[in-house]
């Protein structure tokens, strides 16, 4: 869809803010990763915005979304644009609204933060541990995702082996958010309405403040295992990820031969193993190692929390850095995003698939209760036997939250949230937002 606006009247109400319209700029800030997909790549590779916006206070987000309102241009929200399936590209141009200079950091106290959604992960968890906190979860991107982008368009990461996904309650406590009424509003959602804007791609509101839990900041230690055999190593993910005595971050596991992807840490993987990434508290590291004796695994590598500051973070081998490092390789690989429950479809898959769909575990936790989801690679061929894939992993009573589509409600829980759709109706009425990526919205309105 071509929509034709008057820009240089535009330009005229929007005095005061930033604005970019440089081609190459409108470029790098209109895409995200969405070419990990095969899929994606045609759909979405030419879409641009028209304009791109960097307010610096909320009052200016206001002046966007009236200025987008009285025009009926379509305003899709940017973070840092590290998605995977084109949560922050436009499908029909307008504006791209850039966060990253709403970045201040309002304060941390007991436990809790309130942040600007354009504050850098990274950025908020050096100030945080100054005062012993530290993010209950983040994704692999950490050195460069915001914290708005996150909410927005992500559900877990390093830290969910502890604190599940960002759906979970109390993972978010409020949210600011501006609207895109006739006179847009600013609204502050608490506790269970957060789950209105959560992982919605921007669909039904501008987030510009949240206000977030915290964790106890450890001194976290690095390890890699490996092990000859991959079922081995997936049962010893298990058997940390459920050990209520050890204090840890991050456990995945990787099936050879995806570390040999991993090109900075080839002195660490030798050929034919599969391996264990970790994160564990240093007082844990003694029990750990019985651990990795119990399971016949080797300690390759290990990192002291100091040492762990400097050079290259483990923590970036892990989630969909997995998949960045292989692609760096082997670019025709794609992934997938599965939920297994237990290790016994893990081994089923495993056996089923062979090398074709290659096993990544991220642990995580799911109602209390430690379980394995996947990042699997694929080697990809055709379209129809990547469904094949998926429809095979969900007749074996597998989840998957599928990567190749960029319609919200397609990808992660298949269902038409009734909630978020109600708020879009009351808050983005003309459905000016991030249009094209709702499909409660298109099926009702279009």
């Amino acid at each position: 869809m071509t929509l034709s606006f008057d820009w240089q009247a535009i330009h005229a109400e929007l005095t005061g803010i930033e604005t970019i319209t440089d081609s190459q700029q409108l470029t790098k800030l209109s895409l995200d990763y969405y070419h990990f997909s095969p899929i994606l790549q045609p759909q979405l590779a030419d879409k641009r915005a028209d304009l791109v916006v960097r307010p610096v206070n909320e009052a200016q987000v206001q002046q966007v979304a009236q200025v987008c309102v009285r025009h009926k241009i379509p305003l899709t929200v940017r973070g840092a644009g590290t998605g995977n399936y084109g949560q922050c590209i436009p499908l029909m141009g307008g504006i791209v609204l850039d966060t990253s200079r709403l970045d201040q950091i309002l304060w941390i106290k007991d436990g809790v933060a309130a942040v600007e959604v354009g504050v850098k992960m990274a950025a908020f968890d050096k100030q945080a541990r100054l005062q012993g906190w530290e993010l209950r979860m983040y994704p692999s991107t950490y050195r460069t995702a915001t914290l708005g982008g996150f909410i927005g368009g992500g559900s877990g990461g390093i830290g969910s082996i502890n604190y599940g996904q960002l759906r979970d309650r109390g993972n978010v406590y409020s949210a600011r958010v501006v609207t895109l009424e006739d006179h847009p509003q600013i609204l502050t959602l608490r506790g269970d309405e957060v789950q209105s804007v959560n992982h919605a791609y921007g669909t039904n509101g501008i987030i510009t403040q949240l206000e977030i839990p915290l964790a106890p900041a450890y001194p976290w230690a690095e390890v890699i295992v490996t092990f000859g055999d991959f079922l081995t190593a997936a049962r010893f993910g298990q058997a940390l990820s459920d050990g209520d005595g050890f204090v840890k971050k991050l456990v995945s596991v990787c099936a050879d031969p995806i570390g040999s992807y991993f090109t900075a840490l080839q002195g660490f993987i030798p050929p034919g193993q599969s391996c264990a990434l970790l994160m564990v508290a240093e007082s844990s590291l003694e029990p750990l190692q019985a651990l990795v004796q119990d399971y016949g695994g080797t300690i390759t590598y290990q990192k002291t929390a100091q040492e762990a500051q400097k050079g290259i973070s483990l923590a970036e081998f892990t989630w969909n850095h997995t998949t960045l490092h292989a692609r760096a390789v082997d670019p025709s690989l794609t992934y997938l995003q599965t939920f297994y429950f237990d290790l016994e479809r893990v081994a089923a898959m495993y056996e089923h698939f062979g090398d074709e769909v290659m096993i990544h575990l991220e642990f995580l936790r799911v109602e209390g209760r430690a379980i394995a989801a996947g990042l699997q690679l694929v080697r990809y061929t055709t379209p129809e036997r990547l469904g094949e894939i998926i429809e095979y992993h969900e007749a074996q009573g597998c989840a998957i939250a599928n990567p190749h589509t960029y319609i919200l409600e397609d990808g992660g829980r298949k269902v038409i949230d009734p909630l978020q759709l109600a708020f879009k109706e009351q808050v983005d009425p003309y459905g000016l937002l991030n249009p094209g990526k709702m499909r409660a919205w298109e099926e009702k309105f279009n």
